[in-house]
């Protein structure tokens, strides 16, 4: 037993200084005004850029997504999708589709088209896997705060969209850069502090960067925080994230779906028991399904 003590010791150690290292790096980039996530696809940012525009116009929007083939196809598949179809019927030019969606579903397209490519990025080989479950947890929040959205009536079903996807750029964020520190993914237990303390703050840093709606902004930076306000700008739609984040992680068992929702302050303003949960999940499956594919998953 003494003989492994020291290792132990010295691993320890390691990994007390990598967290220290990272903290004090997170804490530089954070104070830095241009934090972006790496790898952010170019064209992607000049179409958010030109979204937040106030005087910007559907033709000036078709022409920036028209230059990228791959993100013009997302956005003519999430035009046609069974939720935001009216009547089911299709389209096939762009500027019709830019229309139909309007700027909140079209920026998810745009966003969630990103995110799919960063997690390919060859740069991030090392941490494909992680990169892969978030991909897939972030594409089933979007469509999950969006049928919750509808369903409460709180918010815009769009905007929900819309944040669920961003909902977790903070821990993407900690996630490529962590990698530089490989000492940190050998203790779960000072990675996940790190993820609990800074995500909420990177987040708000990453979004307000990008010009989202305040609205956005709060929800996605508060919806952890048990202790968030319960009035005010952002707060309905952080109940959405809530509870969306949680039927993600726990619909696949009942028992700890039940507890969480009985537990989640957001659930109870929602009036969301397992029961109604798992009605609306089974009312919106074909919705949520398309909305899945529509978003790349």
């Amino acid at each position: 037993m003494s003989q492994h003590a020291p290792s132990e010791s010295a691993g320890t150690r390691q990994a007390s200084t990598a967290a220290f290292e990272f903290v004090r790096e997170l804490a530089s980039e954070l104070s830095s005004s241009t934090i972006e996530l790496p790898s952010f696809p170019k064209v992607a940012a000049q179409v958010q850029k030109v979204l937040a525009e106030d005087s910007t116009s559907a033709e000036r929007v078709v022409r920036v997504l028209g230059a990228e083939p791959m993100l013009a196809a997302r956005v003519l598949s999430m035009a046609n999708s069974v939720a935001l179809a009216p009547g089911g019927k299709a389209v096939s030019e762009l500027r019709t589709a830019v229309t139909r969606l309007g700027f909140d579903a079209l920026r998810t397209a745009v966003i969630g088209y990103a995110l799919a490519q960063l997690r390919s990025a060859p740069a991030f080989k090392a941490i494909e896997r992680p990169l892969n479950a978030f991909w897939q947890h972030s594409v089933l929040v979007a469509a999950l705060s969006f049928v919750l959205a509808r369903r409460s009536g709180r918010c815009s079903a769009d905007t929900a969209m819309l944040a669920g996807i961003v909902h977790g750029v903070g821990k993407l964020y900690i996630l490529t850069r962590a990698m530089r520190h490989p000492a940190l993914f050998a203790d779960r237990v000072s990675y996940q502090r790190i993820e609990r303390d800074w995500h909420g703050g990177i987040a708000k840093a990453l979004l307000e960067n990008w010009r989202m709606a305040d609205e956005i902004v709060v929800a996605v930076s508060m919806y952890s925080d048990p202790d968030r306000e319960l009035r005010g700008t952002g707060a309905a739609l952080a109940d959405i994230l809530e509870v969306a984040d949680a039927v993600a992680r726990w619909r696949d068992a009942p028992e700890l779906l039940g507890r969480q929702l009985e537990e989640l302050p957001g659930a109870q303003r929602m009036a969301l028991d397992t029961a109604t949960c798992h009605a609306l999940l089974d009312e919106s499956a074909i919705e949520l399904t398309a909305l899945r594919a529509a978003l790349g998953s």
